[in-house]
């Protein structure tokens, strides 16, 4: 049997281009979810308000930390799987603050696992959708 590899993104795209476009899909996200700028920038590891300003300003300019790009990522990836889950926009983006009996949350929100700061918790909410999305939770 072989393995399954993950898919690659194009040679010919930069590190800085994925960034750029990753920066403008979180802004469109933290839009749709009605993020405060303090919840944004904990989702994004706490940089310096500074700094996010300049990379909202200037995504084609930024340069962003791994960090920074694996939490993008997994926001990226929540955002998709409940718009698969949850066809109707309004509802995929109101499920985020949502209380929530599902045990990685423990009657809280998504949001609010999502917000306690680690790369690991925005991880966990992306598995569990993932989970959900084919039909079981790991």
């Amino acid at each position: 049997m072989s393995a399954v590899l993950a898919p690659q993104p194009p040679s010919d795209i930069s590190p800085e281009a994925m960034a750029a476009a990753g920066l403008r899909a979180f802004a469109r996200i933290a839009e749709a979810w009605g993020l405060s700028v303090d919840e944004q920038l904990a989702l994004l590891g706490q940089p310096p308000r500074s700094t996010y300003f300049a990379w909202r300003k200037h995504p084609d300019k930024a340069s962003l930390p791994r960090d920074t790009l694996e939490r993008l990522s997994n926001i990226l990836g929540i955002w998709k799987s409940l718009q698969i889950l949850l066809p109707d926009a309004a509802a995929a983006d109101a499920w985020v603050r949502q209380p929530n009996a599902a045990a990685p949350f423990g009657g809280g929100s998504a949001l609010r696992r999502m917000l306690a700061g680690n790369v690991s918790d925005l991880n966990l909410v992306r598995r569990y959708l993932d989970g959900v999305r084919g039909g079981g939770w790991s």
